[in-house]
């Protein structure tokens, strides 16, 4: 929640959005759930679910305020990206905060429309990752 509140959402904005701000024990049951520490400090939290086919979805990707631009969220972003690929994943399909999607831009996804977040209304953008073998920062702007 401190990383929604670093970008100005209000607590209103945040109850709306608590289901997708929340991690879910299935996740961490299931080892979808990768974390970030910084000497014994929650850096940061990332996770995906595994939609079958291949196609995985970022289900949260959060990085603590005093930790951003300090290189946790590449770290973060390479490690889920990795953990889906050991999992069979060909794609991360990612629908991002405004605010994160010249980040996900940097990591090699490609923004390929816009899509309504159910929790919170709001139109948020698309991204899509390939999960090429060996590379380390492959786009997919099929749709």
């Amino acid at each position: 929640m401190r990383s929604k509140v670093h970008w100005g959402y209000d607590a209103d904005f945040i109850a709306r959005a608590m289901p997708d701000l929340t991690v879910r024990p299935e996740w961490i049951e299931a080892g979808l759930i990768l974390v970030a520490e910084s000497e014994r400090l929650l850096a940061g939290v990332a996770g995906i679910t595994d939609e079958g086919g291949g196609e995985f979805d970022v289900s949260v990707f959060f990085v603590d305020p005093p930790f951003m631009g300090k290189g946790v969220g590449r770290l973060l972003f390479q490690a889920l990206a990795e953990l889906a690929r050991t999992r069979g994943g060909k794609r991360l399909t990612i629908l991002a905060d405004p605010n994160a999607g010249r980040f996900y831009e940097r990591m090699g996804a490609v923004q390929v429309g816009k899509e309504r977040s159910g929790t919170s209304g709001r139109v948020l953008p698309l991204f899509h990752f390939r999960l090429g073998s060996g590379s380390r920062h492959p786009a997919d702007g099929d749709r």
